[in-house]
């Protein structure tokens, strides 16, 4: 196994977890207005994106230096279809779905393209901790 420093990946995943967690209490705190739960479940959309990013080239650079796997294309799509290849992830779909969503967030911040991104997050969140255990061997948290 190789050296690899999982700390941004960790960082991001971790940010997001929390901005994530924040959104699901402010539903119970009335004294927040509306604006104040939409910039909350923003940050949250854009931490997806961070953290969609750092999980994809983490993977890259573990399929690399970990899986021995060279000349990989440097796009998510096929990273994720290497992954699953490798036997790395067991569902490639997911993961493009994932990416789907983060490339529409790069065009678009409508309210429905938002919504439909924010309503990936906590499958996200779920699918991401699962990778960094298996890219890790730690446990998360």
């Amino acid at each position: 196994m190789s050296e690899l420093n999982y700390d941004k990946f960790r960082d991001s995943l971790k940010r997001l977890e929390e901005r994530y967690e924040d959104y699901k209490k402010s539903l119970n705190r009335p004294e927040l207005l509306a604006s104040d739960r939409e910039s909350i479940k923003e940050s949250c959309i854009q931490r997806f994106e961070v953290c969609f990013d750092t999980t994809w080239k983490h993977l890259k650079k573990y399929l690399e230096q970990d899986q021995g796997i060279a000349d990989l294309a440097n796009s998510p799509k096929a990273i994720f279809k290497q992954a699953l290849a490798a036997k790395v992830i067991d569902d490639a779909e997911v993961w493009i779905e994932f990416s789907d969503k983060r490339t529409s967030t790069s065009h678009d911040y409508s309210g429905k393209k938002a919504d439909e991104v924010f309503g990936q997050v906590d499958d996200f969140i779920e699918e991401a901790i699962t990778l960094y255990e298996t890219m890790t061997q730690q446990k998360w948290k």
